[in-house]
C-alpha cells in the first residue's frame, strides 16, 4: 500500500483504540467483544485507519490471524505510549476522585490468584469501591505486552521489558497425605520411605515454568498415577486420600483433612514475582493495587511460609 499520510487533524483517533485491541488479540472477532461492537464494525476501522495513514498495519494469516507488519509494529510504540499518556492525564487533571477509580486487572498463577489474591483483594475494594478489578487464576504466563493484564504475579523474575518489577514474597511447599491414607499405607518416617508411595504432580511436559517440577528434586522417577496441569485440581486430588501431594501451605492452610508429611525433609521454597509495564506507574489505581498487594503479603509472611496457619488481613487503617 502507497504510503501517503493526510494531516493528523483529519485523522480519526477513536480509530487507535481498535488498532491496539486488534494488535493485541490479534483477531477482529475477539477485538469486538472486548470494544462492545461487532467484527464488522472492527474491521471497518482499521481499513479506515490503513488508509488514513497510507500504510498496511496487519497481515492475515490463516494460522496467526492480524500480524503486524513492520509499519503496525511502528505504530504500535506510539500508540502505546498515547495510551498510558491519555490514562495518566485523566487522572492527574480529573483529581483525587478520578484517580481512585478506573479499573484494575490482575494475572496470576491458579492456586495464589484463588488462594491468596482473590480474598485480599475483595478487601482492597472496600476502600476503593470505584475500582473494579478483574483477576485472572490462570496456570500460564499472562503476557502483559499484549495488555492481558495491567498487573501480572509469575514464578520467575522477567528477564527482559520496560517492567515495574519487585519480589512480592518466598512461599513454601509440603507433602500433604490424608490422615487416612497415612493409616493404610506403610509409615513414612524418612525420606527413603517415600518411594513405595504415589504421588499427585504437575503433566511435565505442560507445566508452564520448571519451578512447578518439584518432584524432580524430592523424588526423581516418582510414581504419578495422576496428574494434572492445575495445582487446585491436584489438592482435590489428595483429598480423595489414594496419594500424596506437594502443595502450597497458601492454599491448604489449616484444613484438618490433610496432614503434614516429614516437613523437616521435604519442603520447597519459590517466589512470586509482581511486575506492571513502565508506562502504567503513573496511573494510581495500578500503585494503589500493586502496593496494597505487597503490604499483604509482608502480613502474611509467616503464613505463606507455613508457619501461621491462617490468612490475615489488613485493618482499613493499615491500608490506607
Amino acid at each position: 500500500m502507497q504510503k501517503n499520510p493526510i494531516p493528523v487533524d483529519r485523522l480519526n483517533w477513536d480509530d487507535i483504540k481498535f488498532f491496539l485491541e486488534v494488535a493485541r488479540t490479534h483477531t477482529a472477532s475477539s477485538a469486538a467483544k472486548r470494544l462492545g461492537v461487532d467484527y464488522t464494525t472492527v474491521s471497518r476501522r482499521i481499513r479506515a485507519l490503513e488508509q488514513a495513514l497510507g500504510a498496511l498495519l496487519f497481515e492475515k494469516s490463516r494460522s496467526a490471524g492480524f500480524v503486524l507488519t513492520v509499519d503496525g509494529q511502528q505504530l504500535l510504540r506510539y500508540a502505546e505510549a498515547m495510551e498510558s499518556a491519555l490514562q495518566a492525564a485523566c487522572e492527574e487533571v480529573s483529581g483525587t476522585g478520578f484517580a481512585l477509580s478506573g479499573h484494575v486487572r490482575i494475572g496470576c498463577t491458579e492456586g495464589f490468584g484463588s488462594g491468596f489474591v482473590t480474598p485480599q483483594i475483595s478487601r482492597f475494594q472496600d476502600r476503593y469501591p470505584d475500582i473494579t478489578v478483574d483477576i485472572l487464576p490462570v496456570p500460564h504466563f499472562i503476557n502483559l505486552s499484549r495488555r492481558e493484564a495491567d498487573i501480572a504475579i509469575t514464578l520467575e523474575r522477567p528477564e527482559r521489558g520496560p517492567y515495574v518489577c519487585s519480589k512480592l514474597c518466598d512461599y513454601r511447599l509440603l507433602l500433604y497425605a490424608t490422615p487416612d491414607y497415612l493409616a493404610r499405607h506403610p509409615p513414612i518416617r524418612q525420606r527413603e520411605d517415600l518411594a513405595g508411595h504415589r504421588f499427585i504432580t504437575y503433566v511435565d511436559d505442560l507445566a508452564f515454568s520448571p519451578k512447578l517440577l518439584y518432584m524432580d528434586d524430592v523424588l526423581p522417577g516418582a510414581k504419578s498415577p495422576l496428574r494434572s496441569t492445575s495445582v487446585i485440581a491436584q489438592y482435590q486430588a489428595a483429598l480423595q486420600g489414594r496419594a500424596l501431594a506437594i502443595l502450597p501451605c497458601f492454599l491448604v492452610g489449616d484444613d484438618p483433612r490433610l496432614t503434614r508429611v516429614l516437613p523437616e525433609q521435604v519442603a520447597v521454597t519459590r517466589q512470586f514475582w509482581m511486575y506492571y509495564s513502565e508506562d502504567l506507574r503513573k496511573l494510581k489505581r495500578i500503585t494503589l493495587a500493586a502496593d496494597y498487594l505487597r503490604t499483604c503479603a509482608q502480613l502474611n509472611q509467616d503464613f505463606l511460609l507455613g508457619e501461621a496457619p491462617r490468612m490475615s488481613y489488613l485493618e482499613p487503617e493499615e491500608a490506607a
